[in-house]
């Protein structure tokens, strides 16, 4: 069983899935030679991809080239489906910091078989995760600032301005596919700049007001 909590809270929330939206900025579009998306295109991590900060990240031996991608993370306070989109904020219990670690070569594969992308995006580890500031202290989860950094060179550098599909708009989006629960959390994409990690590297991401995440790799 995995837990999150909210800082300065005791409160603690029994993760339950991870939905993730792909091709969420349009310079990361740009940089994969991706076409947009004319709708959200969500997938999903089992929780037990989850590590803490200060933890390791371990890539598997069928991959080599693991890349990072920093994004912001919605922690769900409360369950809803098919929420409208002028509601869907009152359903954020917090927000945090989550490496979206990404086996490209497998994921690359696997899109040329037209498979599922699971194996590059849901191995264990592959979702290291902050602890969430509680919502009430976030004034605009739509004007922050995202970085990475790899052994302590600048990697990542983007604003949530930035999104093709703003937090609002994913969480009704994908309470149209299914319900969303308490414990839920929800990636929104990753700005320009991924690029691979390798066993020894340091890596830290952070997001200015809401907190950072730090891991090896290995």
């Amino acid at each position: 069983m995995h837990t999150v909590r909210l800082h300065h809270s005791s409160r603690l929330f029994q993760v339950g899935k991870i939905v993730c939206v792909a091709r969420n900025y349009g310079e990361h579009v740009r940089e994969l030679h991706n076409r947009p998306a004319n709708e959200p295109v969500f997938f999903l991590k089992p929780a037990s991809s989850i590590i803490r900060s200060g933890e390791t990240a371990v890539i598997p031996p069928y991959s080599q080239n693991c890349h990072h991608e920093v994004e912001l993370a919605m922690l769900i306070g409360k369950w809803g489906r098919n929420i409208r989109e002028e509601e869907a904020m009152q359903h954020i219990a917090g927000y945090g910091v989550a490496i979206d670690l990404t086996l490209r070569d497998v994921q690359e594969q696997l899109k040329a078989e037209g498979l599922p992308w699971d194996k590059a995006k849901g191995f264990d580890t592959s979702c290291p995760l902050s602890d969430f500031m509680p919502a009430a202290a976030v004034a605009d989860p739509s004007a922050l600032h995202l970085t990475l950094m790899v052994n302590g060179e600048l990697r990542q550098s983007g604003n949530s301005a930035d999104m093709i599909y703003p937090p609002a708009t994913l969480i009704s989006a994908a309470s149209r596919i299914f319900a969303l629960e308490r414990g839920d959390i929800l990636l929104t994409g990753t700005p320009a700049g991924v690029g691979p990690v390798r066993p020894g590297d340091q890596v830290t991401a952070s997001i200015k007001g809401v907190g950072a995440v730090h891991i090896r790799i290995r």
